[in-house]
């Protein structure tokens, strides 16, 4: 259905490394020994800030009060041995500690107190015309107050950087961007003693064309707002909404079978599984996270999420595909905007499985594929997951001149995405369907 998805959201935590910064956000001055000469020196520069280890925090340093020169005269019998100042007094930042994940419906409670206190914020002047910062609300887990951040977009997505700012309840906080992705960028909030906060949403400003667009609020998955009881119930939302979707297109007149309803199930997790980090990290917790995101944000999750070939939404359907299918099926009065149609969960859910339905139908008449069916080379839901990712035409040529073999010969990111499909199906239970929809 699309080339390669822009990757999407793990948060994976590290210990965050901050330097020493002023409340302003500016960089704090950095004192050093120097030695006492009859000649002037130069002064340190930020560069000369020394390199700490990445698995330590690295120190604040506290500047001693500057002297009134460079030039310091003593006697003359002191110049036979250097003399140095005494050293600057270092304060240790505590790493961070582990998070403590907060129930599913606390979860919600904050998010939705985070978005009023966003919206109704008095904004300062600059921001009010501008589409360059972003705000963060972050939870305290011991207070329960929320506190909001603003920073530049530009820093927002600059992989690995990190500062302190003061929050708006004033308090000085460390922020690293763990994970760059829009409006689903993964960071790391606590404060200077190491406790860790909970993100609980990004406002983003979208533009287009360098203009204006909208505003977006999402919450990006971290470990203080996952738990089992979160990825349940996001699960559970995308089952029950293609049930939903299957219910209306059968009102309409268009039966989808059970077995399509299973795999599209599965492809609405596999579809947003980014392929590097499916290399690189556990599994389950990896799709763990992407259900976490549904609970999360429900009918926004993946509204605004786009491929490098046009593919949008939760079901990652490009432009030409959604139009064909549209008018071959005019009757069911899928949304002619291609841009709103994907944004809604429900509208393009019934174009996916439209789509799947009807290219079931046209390959089940295949030869090469009925014999590749028949004789165990290949399953249905494989078939229909290579499909959804590639051109389906191409599947019977591939069958027939690999044979067994037939998986190599298809695209690479196809030959990854069966693999997540088959991760998929052997490591998550999903709740079984009705042979027949009421």
């Amino acid at each position: 259905m699309k080339t390669r998805r822009v990757a999407l959201f793990l948060l994976v935590l590290a210990p965050a490394l901050v330097h020493a910064q002023t409340p302003n956000g500016s960089p704090a001055p950095v004192t050093r020994p120097r030695m006492v000469t009859s000649t002037p020196q130069q002064q340190p520069t930020q560069a000369q800030t020394p390199t700490v280890s990445p698995t330590v925090a690295p120190p604040v340093v506290v500047p001693q009060q500057p002297a009134a020169s460079n030039t310091l005269t003593v006697p003359d019998v002191i110049m036979t041995a250097p003399v140095v100042t005494p050293a600057p007094v270092l304060v240790a930042l505590a790493p961070l500690q582990p998070v403590r994940p907060l129930s599913a419906g606390k979860v919600r409670a904050h998010i939705a107190e985070a978005t009023r206190a966003l919206k109704t914020r008095v904004r300062p002047s600059a921001m009010n015309s501008s589409f360059n910062f972003v705000t963060l609300a972050a939870l305290d887990p011991d207070s329960g107050q929320i506190h909001l951040l603003t920073l530049p977009k530009q820093t927002f997505l600059t992989q690995g950087f990190e500062t302190t700012l003061t929050s708006s309840l004033g308090t000085l906080l460390r922020v690293r961007i763990v994970r760059p992705n829009y409006v689903n960028t993964a960071v790391i909030v606590a404060d200077l003693a190491g406790r860790q906060f909970a993100p609980l949403l990004v406002e983003y400003p979208i533009e287009k064309f360098g203009r204006y667009s909208e505003t977006a609020y999402y919450t990006s998955a971290h470990p203080a707002l996952l738990s089992p009881e979160l990825v349940k119930t996001g699960q559970a939302y995308v089952h029950t909404m293609i049930n939903l979707a299957a219910k209306r297109l059968k009102d309409k007149g268009v039966t989808i079978t059970p077995l399509m309803l299973d795999v599209a199930e599965r492809l609405c997790l596999v579809e947003h599984v980014d392929h590097d980090r499916f290399r690189r990290e556990s599994r389950v917790p990896l799709f763990e996270e992407i259900y976490a995101l549904y609970a999360l944000n429900e009918l926004d999750t993946y509204r605004y999420s786009v491929s490098v070939a046009g593919a949008g939404g939760m079901v990652q359907m490009i432009p030409w595909t959604y139009q064909m299918i549209r008018q071959r099926h005019a009757n069911v009065g899928l949304n002619p905007d291609f841009v709103a149609g994907m944004r809604n969960h429900g509208n393009a859910l019934e174009a996916m499985l439209l789509y799947m339905q009807d290219t079931w139908n046209d390959l089940v008449l295949d030869p090469d594929i009925s014999a590749a069916l028949s004789t165990g080379t290949a399953t249905q839901a494989e078939i229909l997951a290579a499909g959804y990712n590639s051109n389906p035409a191409k599947l019977p040529g591939y069958i027939r001149r690999g044979g067994t073999a037939w998986r190599t010969l298809i695209p690479r990111e196809t030959q990854m995405y069966l693999q997540i499909y088959k991760t998929v199906e052997g490591l998550m239970q999903f709740k079984p369907r009705p042979d027949k929809q009421g």
